[in-house]
């Protein structure tokens, strides 16, 4: 693993380890032999969300952040690591208003096993809670020890905007890192107007679905069948001629530096302005060498230009 980042005052790992598998495709002894895995190679940093995985029959939502508390509690390695969850879409704990956001907070405390949230992230806006009632209660929470940075991932321009004008305006706790989807086939999601937000506040970058639903690890190809949970909403990329030009292309850069196509992508992401940690996830341990090996790799300029030239 590559030199550490900043996402506020925390020191990160270059890439975020996803969640979103544990206890959804990836057991809790998968989970732990991944994690283990990952730590090993320089790892630090963990990406959780309360909801994980509740839409999965006989899950109530908390079985990822059940399992990397039980990990680190295993390991007794907790003040290694820096954990990030989001909160917001638990089904037990729907929206942002105050009430909701402390018990939220309490509860992912308790799964955890620990005593503060490194990273909290308001997981989805809730409209009809003022921006002022969240960011005073995230405030609170910091102020209480419970959370040591906070940041935003699924919000509208204007409430976003707002959130961040409140905070600098009233001196309360500001978000200062934003956790947009953002890949080599999904680029308007982030550059353009929330990209020129991010970079006049001062917040640094944590994407989502660097991968492409694992689309950009160039396992789906046409009359290709691939056994995932996540193979309809990758697949759909191969259906457009953005998607085949970036295979392409990705397939020339990867020979060239002799890298899995996975590693490429993660490392196009990693050299955009402002991202500091792709997220990725992996469901089994031989998934995970080529995403630790992007923060290894150093695409050429030419190698960038030709990969965003064929995203466009």
């Amino acid at each position: 693993m590559t030199d550490l980042q900043k996402i506020g005052d925390l020191d990160v790992s270059p890439l975020a380890l996803g969640g979103n598998v544990f206890g959804w495709t990836a057991d809790r002894d998968a989970s732990f032999r991944i994690l283990d895995a990952y730590a090993a190679a320089g790892g630090n940093l963990l990406d959780t969300a309360d909801s994980y995985s509740a839409w999965i029959e006989g899950n109530r939502g908390g079985e990822s952040e059940t399992i990397i508390g039980d990990w680190t509690a295993a390991r007794g390695n907790r003040d290694d690591v820096v954990i990030a969850t989001k909160g917001g879409r638990h089904p037990e704990h729907m929206g942002l208003s105050a009430p909701v956001l402390r018990a939220a907070v309490d509860d992912s405390l308790r799964r955890l096993r620990t005593d503060r949230i490194d990273l909290y992230f308001t997981h989805f806006d809730d409209p009809s809670v003022p921006v002022e009632e969240i960011m005073t209660t995230l405030d609170e929470l910091v102020t209480a020890g419970k959370i040591r940075q906070i940041g935003v991932s699924n919000i509208d321009l204007d409430r976003l905007e707002a959130s961040l004008e409140f905070s600098e305006r009233e001196g309360t706790a500001r978000y200062v890192v934003i956790q947009p989807q953002y890949n080599l086939v999904s680029r308007d999601t982030y550059e353009g107007p929330r990209r020129d937000i991010a970079e006049r506040h001062g917040l640094v970058a944590m994407p989502y679905y660097g991968l492409a639903s694992g689309f950009l690890t160039g396992k789906y190809r046409p009359g290709t069948t691939v056994d995932s949970a996540r193979s309809g909403r990758a697949a759909r990329y191969l259906d457009s001629e953005r998607g085949q030009k970036v295979l392409a292309a990705l397939d020339i850069v990867a020979e060239e530096q002799g890298k899995a196509v996975a590693t490429v992508a993660l490392a196009w992401v990693a050299a955009q302005p402002t991202v500091v940690a792709p997220i990725a996830s992996a469901r089994t341990l031989d998934q995970l060498p080529p995403l630790v090996d992007a923060f290894r790799t150093t695409l050429t300029a030419d190698q960038l230009d030709r990969l965003t030239e064929a995203s466009a």
